[in-house]
C-alpha cells in the first residue's frame, strides 16, 4: 500500500503505523507486538504489505516458541445485564 491508497470498507485515507495485530491461523489467533501496518484513519482496519504478512505467518506457524501469554475476560453476547 501507499499512503495513497484508501480503505477498501469505507474509502477513508490509511497511514504507517505500529500496530498489536491480531492475526489468524489455521483455528488459532496469535496477538504480534511492533507490527508495521497501514492503518484506516477512520474506521481502524489494517493491511500489512506483503512481506509483513509472511512474516506475521512464520511467526504464527512457530507459535509453540512464543513465551508471553496474556489473558482477558471473555463475556457471552447474550450475557444478562445486571442494572
Amino acid at each position: 500500500m501507499t499512503k495513497h491508497d484508501t480503505c477498501e470498507f469505507c474509502e477513508g485515507n490509511v497511514e504507517p503505523r505500529v500496530v498489536q495485530a491480531r492475526f489468524h491461523f489455521k483455528g488459532q489467533i496469535v496477538f504480534i507486538d511492533g507490527v508495521p501496518a497501514w492503518v484506516c484513519v477512520k474506521c481502524g482496519e489494517q493491511y500489512f504489505d506483503a512481506p509483513v504478512y509472511k512474516r506475521l505467518e512464520e511467526i504464527a506457524k512457530n507459535s509453540n516458541q512464543i513465551k508471553k501469554t496474556i489473558c482477558f475476560p471473555l463475556a457471552q453476547y447474550d450475557m444478562a445485564v445486571a442494572s
